[in-house]
């Protein structure tokens, strides 16, 4: 089992959040891990990147090459575009559709859109408005995770765990709005591949 993850966004979407829930779902299904990320100037609106590098064999690098990712995971549509170069020829974009502008010159969206339907394998969820729809409208990073979700290749159910281990101290309300939402990504990702 190998899976190279690219997450890409802007500051404040929760980037490190889906990251450590990843982690967590790692360690407990007793897989290697690497993690490398960029914080640049992330305080709300800068980009975020991290790679996350999920295999049941030993990781010598952070990195991912060119080429070589399984899944860009993108909370904002244009980051997705910015990291193509990494995908490799049989991975999958999983993209929010809602687009976080902070540049004057921000590309329509429809434009942006396209270029991710133009990749074999994509996912593009409104992740925002399915997050409000499940009653916690800043869960929608837990909603572009559980869109990954049938990408990845740990079981749901530790994925899930690892919501509740790295959301327990904000309580269980908190914890069970976090589930729905990644129920949720799941769910439309399903029926949309």
């Amino acid at each position: 089992m190998k899976c190279d993850i690219v997450l890409a966004g802007v500051g404040g979407q929760g980037i490190l959040s889906i990251a450590a829930v990843l982690g967590m779902a790692a360690v407990e299904n007793d897989l290697y891990l690497k993690q490398a990320e960029t914080h640049g100037m992330s305080q709300r609106g800068g980009a975020v990147q991290s790679y996350l590098r999920l295999s049941d064999n030993p990781i010598y690098s952070d990195l991912i090459p060119a080429g070589e990712a399984d899944i860009i995971l993108s909370v904002e549509p244009m980051e997705s575009l910015r990291y193509l170069p990494f995908l490799s020829k049989k991975g999958y974009v999983v993209t929010n559709t809602t687009p976080f502008v902070n540049i004057p010159n921000y590309p329509e969206l429809d434009k942006v859109l396209g270029e991710v339907k133009k990749q074999p394998h994509h996912i593009a969820i409104d992740a925002d408005k399915v997050a409000k729809e499940v009653g916690n409208s800043r869960a929608s990073n837990m909603v572009m995770l559980g869109a990954a979700s049938p990408f990845i290749d740990i079981p749901f159910e530790l994925i899930e765990d690892g919501i509740r281990k790295i959301f327990t101290r904000k309580g269980e309300a908190i914890v069970n709005l976090n589930l729905e939402a990644l129920r949720a990504g799941r769910k439309f990702a399903e029926a949309n591949r």
